[in-house]
């Protein structure tokens, strides 16, 4: 990929710049912005080179119609807060738009514009709208790693129309991604989690040839459990998955990576009860699995303790409830308490939500907001977005 860094001499040219800004949102009130944070770099170098900047974003799947509540408003609100320059939202329908209009002789060096899913043509990768959008600059950006497992006109078909480069948040999440996949520093430990295994089992099967550990934890160790005539209780696990856990451990066994998974857990009646740490011969028939045991956290701590690099996506448990968020709060503050020993990676936003709620994001080697892009990338797929660059 071609980096922004690259770019020179472009003071008063237009640059279209495709950001994911797809933070959450309450009444109207940004309640996590993160997303902006992480691309304020990248707006900073292009507002310090001079250049005139039209930011492409998104929020929520309006599904190519006009959703007054997903606006881009009040992102626009908070970019010009965090940058302290004016910026203004362009709500003209693009296919109107004439490019000359967008800054005319005003002040503005920031223009956005509105959420570009109103338009059915962006999700459909439409080949005029991507040239349409193309002919309202003259330098493209990608700056949204997060975005770019999507064949979107905005992402992907635009760079056929306009010379592209990639930010520097792309940069950083690709970079760290495969230090973790191609420049590994051994012994490599991944720690997954989830509801279920089969939106992770690609995942799993790629990393295995390369990592020499993979804890897997959350609902998805269900199925574990379950192939080993282990008690569940009334836990949710996926049916007629004998086989691929089969698979999954003889692959393993193969490639001499060593699959790990909880050997005590923490039950409780309904999502809401308190905790309650048993062994699996303890387990009642009315009993869900909703976080790991001791014996299994000590035992995961022991496992990041020999490890080079980690990767981590997915809790432990069922976090919302503070009664079963210990097993991934206790793995959170123990991989970050070896930061100068390990490089750590972290990814999802259920995972990225632990880390935010204990305040060290920065404890991590690279925390990213990606989540299906993230995972795709872990599948070893190509990401339209990023082959798009090339």
């Amino acid at each position: 990929m071609k980096s922004i860094e690259k770019l020179k001499n472009i003071e008063g040219k237009k640059v279209l710049l495709r950001l994911d800004l797809n933070v959450p949102l309450l009444k109207g009130e940004i309640v996590d912005t993160t997303r902006i944070d992480k691309v304020i770099p990248t707006l900073n170098f292009l507002v310090e080179k001079k250049a005139k900047v039209i930011i492409i974003s998104h929020i929520g799947r309006p599904k190519g119609k006009i959703v007054k509540e997903l606006s881009l408003k009040p992102i626009t609100l908070s970019i010009k807060e965090k940058i302290k320059k004016d910026v203004f939202l362009l709500t003209k329908n693009i296919f109107e738009l004439d490019p000359k209009e967008i800054f005319g002789n005003s002040n503005y060096n920031i223009a956005l514009l509105e959420n570009i899913r109103f338009y059915p043509e962006e999700e459909s990768n439409d080949n005029e709208f991507s040239k349409k959008l193309a002919s309202l600059g003259e330098i493209y950006v990608n700056d949204a790693f997060s975005c770019s497992h999507r064949d979107h006109a905005s992402v992907s078909k635009i760079t056929k129309f306009i010379p592209s480069y990639s930010g520097f948040q792309i940069n950083t999440e690709v970079n760290a991604l495969n230090k973790i996949t191609s420049e590994i520093k051994k012994p490599v430990t991944c720690i997954i989690g989830g509801s279920k295994i089969s939106s992770k089992i690609k995942v799993i099967k790629n990393l295995i040839p390369k990592f020499d550990n993979i804890i897997i934890v959350g609902a998805m160790a269900n199925n574990i459990f379950k192939y080993k005539g282990l008690k569940i209780g009334k836990s949710i696990y996926e049916k007629n998955f004998d086989n691929i856990v089969k698979e999954i451990f003889s692959y393993a066994e193969t490639n001499n990576c060593k699959i790990f998974f909880p050997i005590d857990v923490k039950v409780g009646k309904k999502l809401n009860d308190i905790s309650t740490e048993k062994e699996f011969l303890e387990i009642d028939n009315d009993d869900i699995i909703l976080d790991v045991g001791s014996k299994t956290l000590k035992k995961i701590k022991d496992i990041i303790d020999n490890s080079s690099t980690i990767l981590w996506n997915g809790p432990l448990g069922y976090f919302e409830n503070v009664n079963f968020s210990i097993g991934s709060s206790e793995i959170a503050k123990h991989i970050a308490n070896k930061r100068d020993k390990i490089f750590s990676v972290a990814g999802g936003g259920d995972t990225v939500a632990v880390i935010n709620s204990l305040n060290i994001k920065d404890e991590f080697g690279f925390v990213s907001t990606a989540g299906g892009a993230f995972l795709e990338y872990l599948e070893g797929k190509v990401l339209p977005g990023i082959k798009a660059l090339n």
